[in-house]
């Protein structure tokens, strides 16, 4: 299990009782690129701040990759301990990664709208661009055969492509009318594609042929648990099970995580369970037996596990490994302080509309109204100025 926190990441091996070791990695103490702007004295004008940005584990768990504010993107291998492998610098700060099932390639998204290759069996060589969008990037994903690589970006869209040949797109999957936040191929039915947005919905699609089979509303479940008319459910983490089809999602700044079951053959989502929780939840993950970790802005029980009884999760706390975990995070708690009370990371991703016309009609009626006091003067005046002639005209 790894959890990161602005420039440094814990991670330990929580099922292993023999095992009590923790791995500390602090990206300050990384080796420094000079890939970026310099300015005339020849150093870097774009700074970063070195805190962690997007990470993911391989498929087997053997390999960890980590890109951070400063734009490296930092390799680790797990077995049969921790250590770093190569830190390579990227062209721009990334949002998302994931390492192909074959485990020879890191694929890397960034703000810029481009997906770079990094090879792990070549852990020096430098990125090859793969692909671009014309908008930010938020999530990319790859089909569990590595033959297809998803990409979903700022602007609503989402783009299925040939790994071997991205230039080649299969489709796209449009419905979305924000943001995509999420993407996710079903492992156990490859052929299927869940995605999340700012519209505040959660989507199924066949993806190969861009072909949307299934919408859930997030508020007609989620909304009779608020007071807000205009609450938003941007969906920050999906989380999948096979064992059983289980979907959890957790939206961002609301302190739930709503837990759905996938019918395969129906093509659908079927609403299962929702888990209140008095902190807000920073992430989720479903191990393979179906329980489910979830990571807490709360110093005091920053870790919770809830296990599958009858259909249903109920929270375990007398688990070893739970205990090992919540434990390491208590100790080093400094890590995540910077993180507790923050604002919403989608806010700023929310299209803004400009009611131009009503600021057009006011300057309108303002021009009108000093246009008509202006001749109101001038009728004044020249009214007095006619009186004053009568008058010397008798004279």
């Amino acid at each position: 299990m790894a959890a990161g926190g602005g420039s440094r990441l814990l991670a330990a091996r929580y099922r292993e009782p023999g095992d009590e070791s923790l791995f500390v990695y602090d990206c300050v103490n990384a080796e420094k690129t000079t890939v970026g702007n310099k300015g005339q004295d020849g150093k870097p004008t774009d700074k970063g701040s070195d805190d962690i940005l997007a990470f993911a584990f391989s498929p087997s768990g053997e390999y960890f990759a980590l890109t951070d504010d400063s734009k490296r993107l930092i390799l680790f291998r797990t077995k049969p301990s921790w250590e770093c492998v190569s830190i390579r610098s990227v062209s721009r700060r990334c949002t998302s990664l994931i390492i192909t099932a074959a485990e020879d390639k890191i694929l890397v998204a960034d703000k810029s709208g481009d997906v770079y290759s990094y090879s792990i069996t070549e852990p020096q060589a430098d990125g090859k661009l793969e692909l671009g969008h014309l908008s930010l990037l938020l999530d990319v994903a790859l089909s569990p055969d590595d033959r297809y690589i998803i990409t979903a970006d700022r602007d609503e869209k989402i783009r299925v492509s040939l790994t071997k040949a991205p230039y080649n797109i299969v489709s796209y999957c449009l419905g979305h009318t924000e943001f995509v936040s999420k993407i996710l191929v079903i492992p156990n039915y490859p052929d299927l594609m869940l995605s999340a947005s700012g519209d505040s919905t959660l989507r199924l699609w066949e993806y190969k042929s861009g072909e949307e089979v299934y919408c859930c509303h997030l508020s007609s479940i989620c909304g009779p648990e608020t007071t807000k008319t205009d609450q938003k459910y941007p969906v920050s983490r999906i989380t999948y099970c096979c064992q059983g089809g289980y979907v959890a999602i957790l939206c961002d700044c609301i302190p739930t995580v709503y837990v759905f079951q996938l019918d395969a053959i129906a093509q659908q989502l079927v609403y299962r369970q929702q888990i209140s929780l008095k902190h807000k939840g920073w992430d989720i993950a479903f191990e393979e037996t179906g329980d489910l970790w979830i990571l807490l802005e709360d110093n005091e029980a920053p870790l919770q596990l809830y296990r599958p009884c009858d259909g249903q999760w109920k929270a375990v706390t007398e688990d070893k490994g739970l205990q090992k975990m919540s434990k390491y995070l208590q100790d080093n708690w400094t890590v995540f302080e910077g993180f507790v009370g923050a604002e919403s990371h989608y806010s700023s991703l929310y299209k803004v509309s400009f009611d131009n016309m009503t600021a057009f009609l006011q300057r309108k009626e303002e021009r009108l109204q000093q246009k008509k006091k202006r001749q109101d003067l001038q009728r004044g005046s020249n009214g007095q100025t006619k009186k004053m002639k009568t008058e010397e005209s008798s004279l």
